[in-house]
């Protein structure tokens, strides 16, 4: 079980029971052994999910089907789409067997839905991309700027949060192939962590299980498994989150959109030490000699 995830969102409504990982057979080959052995190794499942407002298909990405309700809420706040939870009404989740994927029908309040309806933006399905269809560079994802309200993390808090995530990330467990993006609060403990193969999806589905729960975005911070692109720190900003810890190093657009919005970005974080690049002045650092 994920962390602090015994209450509702654990079995979501709506959402479908669909396989996570998939035992396939193997033949494993030793450089210096001429003789093969047969086995078997699980794998991450990837699934094309297609995005449904109203009676009008978005988007179609490439995702592990699970947390689907999450991920429907999240990625529909961080492209826009919507400004809070109470925007969404409902969200169905459909198997489509005929294409092998799965569905998120999800159903705005009308004058959301108007509004989305008259924006359109085409997007084709990679594994979490963010701007695939974007036809012009005004059109890149860019949240309110600046961010407020933020309260000093320590660095002890944030080692606390990084030595926790291993356990924590079940499927990568399994199949070594997901990233993972998880929520700690101000004393470094995990509330919520969630997995998928594009490291975009686990970000939205991690925000949808925030803002569906309520959570208040200067109470904790976001710790990411993968490298930090611009649109990672977009996503972050867009909940209202001001402390973003990525395991990877971040490209040198994610650290000016983190200075763009006033946000603490660390990256290249380890167990024993990390980097901070901009809000420095957000963390509890230790007293120099």
């Amino acid at each position: 079980m994920r962390p602090n995830d015994q209450d509702s969102l654990t079995a979501v409504p709506g959402d479908a029971a669909v396989e996570t990982a998939r035992r396939v057979p193997t033949l494993v080959v030793a450089y210096d052994d001429p003789q093969p052995r047969d086995g078997t190794r699980p794998l991450a499942v990837e699934m094309p999910v297609n995005l449904v407002y109203g009676t009008v298909p978005y988007a179609v990405m490439m995702t592990t089907p699970a947390d689907l309700v999450d991920f429907a809420y999240g990625f529909s706040l961080t492209e826009g789409i919507i400004a809070s939870a109470d925007e969404i009404r409902s969200v169905a989740v459909e198997a489509d067997a005929a294409e092998g994927g799965m569905r998120l029908l999800v159903d705005l309040v009308p004058g959301r839905l108007r509004e989305h309806l008259a924006r359109k933006r085409a997007m084709s399905g990679r594994t979490g991309c963010g701007v695939c269809g974007i036809d012009d560079l005004a059109a890149l994802p860019k949240a309110e700027a600046p961010l407020h309200g933020a309260k000093r993390v320590t660095i002890a808090a944030i080692q606390r949060a990084l030595l926790a995530m291993g356990d924590a990330q079940v499927l990568n467990a399994e199949t070594r192939a997901v990233h993972a993006a998880a929520w700690a609060d101000l004393d470094g403990t995990l509330v919520a962590l969630r997995e998928d193969v594009g490291r975009h999806n686990g970000l939205d589905k991690l925000i949808g299980a925030l803002i569906r729960r309520g959570t208040d975005p200067a109470d904790g911070f976001v710790v990411i498994t993968s490298r930090c692109s611009f649109e990672m720190v977009e996503k972050a900003a867009s909940l209202g989150a001001t402390v973003l810890v990525a395991i990877s190093a971040p490209t040198s657009l994610a650290i000016d959109r983190a200075r763009l919005h006033g946000m603490t970005l660390c990256a290249i974080a380890r167990s024993d030490t990390l980097t901070v690049f901009t809000g420095r002045e957000r963390l509890d650092l230790p007293a120099q000699a």
